[in-house]
């Protein structure tokens, strides 16, 4: 039963988020927790490791919540949950709506969407942020808020722009993945 359960719960995630992964990440997130799965603050470590590792971040969370729930074939069984409602609206895009293009009301609305896009984008970092600087922020408690990340992190970026700036090109992201990750532990222990 998990297994049709991850199935259709992360296929429910992947048909009625728009944006990407980063999109989808208030409704898994509600959808995760409402089923016991892991809570809030776990969800939040998987958002980080995900982000830290290559791939969708959409798709590194559900393998990763699959796999929690239901091993190896839970991980499968999730995946193509996620991915399968993109899978059939591409198809169809290609099979039925290329014609489409051609009118200009159709790529009137595809411009209108793409603002849309990426408002939500936006929305989810800012979601993000606030959920990891200020954790009880629907207590309207400053409690758990870790002046510490927020130090890290613009120091990070301060030094990123820097370099940028200095030496004309950009910082590799596993460096700076790397760097992150050895000054949050020595932070953190």
């Amino acid at each position: 039963m998990i297994y049709l359960t991850l199935f259709l719960t992360f296929f429910y995630i992947g048909a009625f988020s728009f944006g990407g992964g980063y999109g989808m990440l208030p409704l898994m997130e509600q959808t995760v927790v409402v089923n016991g799965w892991i809570d809030e603050s776990e969800f939040m470590n998987f958002v980080a490791i995900a982000e830290s590792t290559p791939g969708p971040i959409a798709v590194n969370m559900a393998t990763f919540i699959g796999s929690t729930q239901g091993g190896l074939l839970g991980s499968v069984l999730a995946t193509l949950g996620i991915i399968t409602p993109s899978i059939i609206v591409i198809l169809l895009i290609v099979a039925v709506f290329r014609n489409f293009l051609r009118y200009r009301s159709v790529r009137c609305v595809l411009e209108g969407i793409k603002p849309v896009v990426v408002g939500l984008i936006f929305a989810t970092g800012l979601w993000l942020g606030v959920k990891n600087f200020l954790p009880n922020i629907a207590a309207l408690s400053a409690e758990g808020f870790s002046p510490k990340s927020l130090i890290l992190t613009f120091c990070l970026l301060a030094a990123t722009v820097v370099y940028q700036k200095i030496r004309k090109k950009n910082l590799s992201p596993i460096l700076i993945i790397l760097v992150s990750a050895g000054v949050g532990m020595l932070l953190f222990r």
